[in-house]
């Protein structure tokens, strides 16, 4: 019996973690489809994904008759909630689909790699093979050239990945998903609200922008940010940092399928290399200091 829970376990991890990947890969193409087609401004975008996001994950808590944890503020959780989704809508004014999900995820594994390092675990040679070669795969997706991404953009999305990592290490240690990730969009959608405002000058919205935007907010963020809080459960540090590779290339294709975009040459070189060297360093066996 032990055994088969275990089993039924893991299968329903299996199925949250490849849900979360879809959501995740869903923003980005969502959130380029909009800024594309210039439907609406960054701000906007940012602040109606989390004020919708918010409301619907508030309704979902309202009608699963749990009573939401007023209590337990998470206003760091929120704060960078707020930076990944402002600077994550900024810079896909510029990047393309597959790019922008390559460089921000590359910066959400070297943010865990970090806290690891942080924590006290230690890497052997290969890990740090491969950490360098992620590394150099970084820099030759955003150095100087025809193929490369706007550097300005690259930054941005570089921001965004480390407030995602941050966001998404702090999510390990919930016990409610639902309400901790409706508390942190409640709390996170004045601050992208106050964007807006100071932008009003450049603000413009039509109505397929502002669907795009309340379909990212609440359903592949909203409800994909509550399955990953509640895979996150069940996943070590090193494996959500893993599984979380899969969406680049998911967005990629994804843009290629539904945004009329090229895989390049470049980026399909710098796929390889951040995406090996970090799997590199993912498979070896971190150890603590001392042992």
């Amino acid at each position: 019996m032990g055994e088969t829970g275990g089993g039924l376990r893991n299968a329903g991890t299996l199925a949250l973690t490849a849900a979360a990947m879809l959501a995740f890969a869903a923003n980005s193409l969502l959130c380029r489809l909009a800024l594309q087609q210039q439907n609406i401004d960054a701000a906007s975008f940012a602040s109606i994904r989390l004020v919708s996001g918010a409301i619907a994950l508030a309704l979902i808590v309202r009608f699963s008759a749990q009573r939401f944890a007023f209590g337990d503020r998470d206003w760091l959780s929120a704060l960078m909630l707020f930076a990944y989704v402002a600077f994550f809508s900024f810079a896909y004014r510029t990047l393309p689909a597959g790019t922008g999900a390559l460089i921000l995820f590359g910066a959400v594994q070297l943010t865990m790699l970090a806290a690891g390092l942080r924590a006290g675990e230690t890497f052997g040679a290969v890990a740090w093979l491969g950490l360098a070669l992620a590394v150099a795969g970084l820099v030759y997706l955003v150095s100087p050239g025809v193929a490369a991404p706007p550097i300005l953009g690259a930054a941005l999305m570089a921001v965004a990945g480390l407030a995602w990592g941050v966001y998404s290490l702090r999510g390990r240690g919930v016990a409610d998903p639902l309400a901790a990730t409706a508390g942190n969009f409640l709390r996170a959608a004045p601050l992208a609200v106050a964007v807006s405002v100071l932008s009003f000058t450049h603000a413009h919205a039509a109505p397929k922008g502002i669907a795009l935007a309340i379909a990212s907010g609440a359903i592949t963020s909203g409800v994909g940010y509550v399955i990953w809080y509640a895979a996150l459960r069940h996943l070590s540090a090193m494996r959500a940092a893993t599984v979380q590779l899969s969406v680049p290339l998911i967005a990629a294709f994804g843009g290629v399928a539904f945004l009329s975009e090229a895989i390049s040459l470049r980026l399909a070189v710098a796929s390889v290399a951040i995406l090996g060297g970090i799997a590199l360093v993912l498979k070896s066996r971190p150890r603590k200091a001392g042992t």
